[in-house]
């Protein structure tokens, strides 16, 4: 049965209820509380039942059919939740707002929040991570994009051209996880978000118009960021349903500020996960990151992914991992200071909307007791910014939370002895009680005569007189018992005096709930007149510990300070990729990376597997490090700071857009040629491999030359075609490398070094071989290049004058049609498989011959 079945005439006054409450949220699941359980009924019961493998039952709700229904226990819902969450559902969840054994008739239920994977402010979000829900606005000449991490409270704003993969590489450099979109924009531009990158995609219409928030934008100037903040805004109000006062002021995104690449070479550089296994192991960001607080870490990531451009800022960092190399011992202390120190950001959130408990602040005590040593330190090794010192926050939070506070706050045991009178006394009340309770049991022993006789209490009756069946006969009338429960091997009874006391406990216990419960929000309250001064405080430690991190790394791995200069040269000596030196379980080999003010291209040849991709993802690492401050791995480094990253590395179909090899290469090389400056760095691995020799190999000189005469942006260009190599006579800013390899009775040692020159030798069957193919099959690889090679069949070198290149061969006589197929080929540009399979071919030829 479905929502649109159902006569509402009949229906019982809960499911009209349910059903007014869903018509609000209807591209929601939602869980109806119902007592210990939230249920979920038709459509949203069907999706549930599938998703989380729940058996689908049915309602009786006043119909003649049963309503579709299922439902979680309501102490146990996270996993359920997250579950949903991670499946790109939306959960409403609807809570009983009054309570049920104080009302009469129908208790009133709400949505208290909408979990969204954007939106999420609990503890399944990854702590290391941004968490960012955005939204796109489309002008219809432009779009304005923010983007909010509702768990720390960064605001961020932008707005860029009217152009549709300008928006899509955006948002998904970003790394934003939830889309908020205006009715305007293109459907398949959401269709691909959803598709492609699995987004969470909402269309609205609705703007923030209220006062409490116009902080967050009021100094904007220009309107379209504005509108578009708070037509994000208001998704969060109606989601959240709390207080986000939290957010902070909005900041403008300026991509002059930072040095840019997209998610391609994020990726390809494996700068924050790894390209095999997404893994943050053996990426940049696991080397980097010995943070001891989640802000650092995340605050490191950021930096990874956004390196700097201001040259000022970058040698501030220099100065202060300098500081704190030669100040090791103060180093050190710092970071045993650091491991006192939580979340401030993300608790400082959790204040604000006030889904924080105990443990919380107690948290944020731990963390506020090691800023006096932190504060003392950074004063002391000159450190450019203050960490404020909140004592009296501090001392508040020291008096009063109890140490061993339970998680949920309607327990008791939240507030510490002597914090307030009242409670005090409660307790006390509490506690004589109790032992009077005892001494009831001890002195009705004595006065019976009944000495296995004791007093116990349960929800149902009370504290009450237990007495075994055998020792019922000695209890007389004028004990005054009354008997309450009659058990298989015991009775239980009750007396006036037992009841006086009882309802002296209890009603001291409810009150104690209750007033713990209020001091304990009141506390919260005051915590929350410093979230400003907590985040600023967060700001700068989340900096301190990234560079404690960073000084630690270079102090383990050897790394030394660049040299930033304004000349467009690149000088590294002894240049290492870091995350390969760190995991090689062979010796490094270190290479130099010279570029003259006259060198804008380094063409690098040489067989597979010797190194020419870690060399040339070794040069934009070490740029990277240097551009987010930190030291790097070489001996010595003089570069100078660049704007944009380009990297076409590794050859792969995407699959999900339906396009080749070489269409992605063609794409890629386009964003870099078409963006690129002569401050820009470019990284072509093979380019041109994707198609056919001839026009692969045209391709790549047309690119090389265009790189070398229009945006004159130092490039790394790899390549296979050999014949490239002579385009340094004509080409005057391009300089042949080579990775040199060492052939000793046909086996083939890499000796990963680069020196200058080139190769015009390949080493395809040598790797072949290495790759364990059948040693019959090498040979015969080896006596069809020998043919090859005597047939004189290389192809002609270029020159810069045409593309268009006579490749014709003499002609030659072919004595049968194998031989000529075998001249029509090029081993030097077959893979191992492709020769496999050529030589299957002529092998089955012959055979079908001699029959």
């Amino acid at each position: 049965m479905k929502r649109s079945e159902v006569d509402r005439t009949k229906i019982s006054p809960m499911m009209k209820q349910y059903l007014e409450i869903k018509e609000k949220y209807e591209d929601t699941i939602i869980f109806f509380r119902l007592g210990d359980f939230y249920e979920m009924f038709f459509e949203d019961a069907m999706t549930a039942s599938h998703e989380l493998e729940l058996t689908l039952t049915g309602k009786n709700c006043g119909l003649e059919e049963r309503v579709p229904m299922c439902g979680i226990p309501y102490h146990a819902y996270k996993s359920y939740l997250d579950k949903l969450i991670e499946k790109g559902y939306k959960v409403a969840i609807c809570e009983q707002m009054t309570d049920p054994k104080l009302t009469k008739g129908m208790v009133e239920r709400d949505v208290i929040q909408v979990v969204t994977k954007g939106t999420r402010l609990d503890d399944a979000i990854d702590s290391r991570d941004f968490n960012y829900v955005g939204s796109i606005y489309d002008f219809e000449y432009c779009y304005g994009i923010s983007y909010i991490d509702v768990s720390t409270g960064y605001v961020y704003g932008l707005v860029i051209d009217h152009e549709e993969e300008k928006l899509t590489k955006e948002i998904i450099n970003r790394n934003i996880k939830e889309i908020i979109v205006n009715d305007k924009i293109d459907r398949n531009i959401v269709n691909q978000f959803r598709e492609q990158y699995n987004l969470l995609v909402t269309f609205r219409e609705t703007f923030y118009e209220g006062e409490d928030y116009q902080y967050i934008y009021q100094e904007i100037k220009d309107v379209r960021l504005s509108t578009t903040v708070k037509f994000l805004l208001q998704y969060l109000l109606d989601t959240k349903k709390g207080d986000l006062s939290h957010l902070q002021k909005l900041e403008l995104v300026d991509e002059n500020e930072h040095l840019l690449f997209d998610v391609h070479t994020k990726k390809n550089l494996e700068l924050v996960e790894t390209i095999r296994n997404h893994d943050r192991q053996y990426s940049l960001l696991w080397l980097l990151d010995k943070t001891k607080t989640a802000m650092g870490s995340r605050y490191l990531k950021a930096n990874i992914e956004s390196p700097l451009t201001e040259k000022k800022e970058i040698l501030r960092r220099y100065d202060i991992i300098e500081k704190l190399l030669t100040e090791f011992i103060k180093k050190e202390e710092l970071k045993e200071e650091f491991n006192k120190v939580y979340d401030l950001e993300r608790l400082s959130s959790r204040i604000s909307y006030g889904n924080l408990n105990a443990r919380d602040l107690l948290q944020l005590k731990n963390s506020l007791s090691a800023l006096p040593t932190i504060h003392a330190i950074l004063e002391e090794i000159g450190y450019d910014k203050n960490v404020e010192v909140l004592e009296e926050l501090y001392q508040l939070l020291e008096k009063s939370i109890n140490e061993d506070a339970p998680v949920t706050v309607r327990e008791g045991s939240l507030i510490k002895p002597g914090y307030h009178s009242e409670l005090d006394e409660l307790k006390n009340i509490r506690k004589n009680s109790k032992d009077f309770i005892l001494q009831i049991e001890n002195d009705e022993k004595e006065r019976t005569g009944i000495k296995n006789l004791k007093v116990g209490f349960n929800k149902v009756f009370g504290y009450y007189i237990e007495v075994s069946k055998g020792s019922i006969p000695l209890i007389k009338e004028e004990f005054g018992y009354d008997r309450k429960q009659t058990l298989a091997n015991c009775e239980r009874f009750i007396t006036p005096l037992l009841k006086e006391k009882e309802d002296i406990i209890l009603g001291a216990e409810e009150k104690i709930i209750e007033l713990e419960y209020q001091l304990f929000m009141q506390i919260r309250g005051i915590a929350k007149g410093y979230i400003g001064r907590l985040q600023q405080i967060s700001k700068v430690l989340a900096e301190v510990d990234m560079m404690l991190s960073l000084a630690t790394v270079a102090e383990e791995n050897n790394y030394i300070r660049p040299t930033l200069t304004e000349e467009r040269v690149i000088q590294i000596k002894e240049g290492r990729h870091p995350v390969v030196e760190k995991v090689s379980k062979k010796d490094y080999v270190p290479n130099d990376i010279s570029m003259g003010k006259d060198t804008n291209i380094l063409l690098i040849t040489g067989p597979n597997m010797a190194g020419k991709s870690t060399y040339m993802r070794q040069l934009a690492i070490i740029i990277i490090m240097a551009q987010i401050g930190s030291f790097v791995p070489c001996k010595s480094c003089v570069i100078p700071i660049f704007d944009k990253i380009f990297t076409r590395i590794g050859a792969s179909d995407d699959l999900v857009s339906g396009e080749s090899t070489f269409m992605v290469e063609m794409k890629e090389a386009n964003i870099a040629v078409s963006e690129a400056t002569e401050h820009s760095l470019i990284l072509f691995d093979e380019l041109g491999r994707g198609t056919a020799t001839y026009d692969g190999m045209s391709l790549a000189q047309a690119i090389l030359e265009y790189i070398h005469d229009k945006i004159k942006a130092k490039t790394l260009f790899s390549t296979h075609y050999h014949e490239l190599t002579s385009l340094a006579s004509d080409l005057s800013n391009l300089r042949n490398v080579h990775v040199s390899a060492m052939e000793e009775q046909g086996k083939i040692t890499f000796l990963h070094k680069v020196k200058n020159g080139a190769v015009d030798k390949s080493y395809g069957i040598h790797v072949a071989s290495l790759a364990k193919l059948p040693t019959s099959l090498i040979e015969r690889a080896n006596e069809i290049l020998s043919v090859y090679e005597q047939k004189g069949t290389k192809q002609q070198t270029f020159t810069q004058t045409s593309l268009f290149l006579d490749f014709d061969s003499k002609e030659t006589s072919s004595e049968n049609e194998i031989v000529q197929k075998i001249n029509e080929i090029n081993p030097l540009e077959m893979t191992p498989i492709e020769a496999l399979n050529f030589l299957y071919e002529i092998t089955k030829e012959i055979k079908n011959e001699k029959k």
